[in-house]
């Protein structure tokens, strides 16, 4: 894929992700304005970009596998998406382990850079939000992503 898609791609997820701010946050939803989890949230930004589900998706518990040491989300993250590469920029997907050695468990798109970055992300009892791209949330990146 050319630089010029990717960015074009990158915009249009970005776009999609705004519209879905003040979605309240609701555990394996995935309904703009209805309700969404951070997983719902990529889930319908792709349906729009592509117009159907990345994969069937299985019911699955807030701990995301945790007990088990699946790394589900990143597993198929690299599956489905491009994997970045350097820099952070807006319009990626993150990928983020809210804590050290714990399996890979949310979701984010970056939405800005520079010295207001900042990324779009559904997050329990705050809906979906865009907050700052802060030192502690920068250390629990994982990996990063394009939309295909």
């Amino acid at each position: 894929m050319t630089e010029a898609l990717v960015g074009a791609k990158r915009g249009a997820a970005l776009a999609l992700a705004r519209e879905w701010i003040g979605t309240p946050y609701q555990h394996q939803a995935s309904v703009k304005g209805a309700g969404t989890d951070c997983l719902g949230l990529l889930r319908g930004i792709w349906r729009t970009l592509y117009g159907c589900e990345p994969e069937a998706i299985p019911a699955y518990t807030p701990d995301w596998s945790e007990p088990a040491r699946e790394e589900r989300i990143l597993t198929s993250a690299r599956r489905l998406m491009i994997e970045g590469r350097g820099a952070i920029v807006p319009g990626q997907v993150l990928v983020f382990r809210m804590r050290d050695g714990a399996v890979a468990k949310h979701l984010g798109l970056m939405s800005a850079d520079g010295e207001r970055a900042a990324f779009i992300h559904a997050y329990t009892g705050h809906g979906v939000i865009e907050s700052p791209f802060s030192t502690p949330w920068r250390r629990r990146v994982v990996a990063h992503f394009d939309f295909p």
